[in-house]
């Protein structure tokens, strides 16, 4: 499959459209800060999405989503896979995600569990981490991490 395109600040509210319906978080989104990269069907709809924050040599990889009509067809793991090649493109050594419903995906791309407090002192800086602290949801999440090459 194609690699996906560049999300633009004009695309951030389709984006935080798809995110909210798919259940993600969507602080930040249209930030520049924020990479983000959308995935597009014919009609110019976003039916999929993935991105990261960065924070020194870690990535927060975030808003990987892929339509109900793309589940089961690999692209889920293709966009993720794409954040992270970028995120080391960017000289991050490490990637970091919340998931509370997803582990088995992750675990397939090499994530294992981590303690959410090194991702939170890790990341602190993130839009992502910041608003779950704010809320008081960071530790009631789940943490992963793995290596980048």
């Amino acid at each position: 499959m194609p690699s996906p395109f560049p999300a633009a600040r004009g695309d951030a509210f389709e984006i935080t459209e798809f995110l909210r319906a798919a259940g993600l978080t969507v602080s930040g989104i249209g930030d520049p800060d924020v990479y983000l990269w959308i995935d597009l069907d014919v009609d110019g709809r976003i039916v999929g999405s993935t991105g990261f924050e960065l924070s020194g040599a870690d990535a927060l990889l975030r808003s990987v989503a892929v339509h109900a009509s793309l589940r089961g067809t690999g692209r889920g793991t293709e966009l993720a896979r794409y954040a992270l090649e970028q995120a080391a493109s960017l000289g991050a050594t490490r990637a970091w995600l919340f998931s509370r419903r997803s582990g088995p995906f992750w675990q397939k791309i090499g994530f294992v569990p981590a303690e959410i407090s090194e991702l939170a002192l890790a990341l602190a800086a993130t839009h992502q981490v910041r608003a779950f602290a704010a809320s008081g949801q960071l530790y009631y999440e789940t943490a992963w991490s793995r290596a980048l090459p």
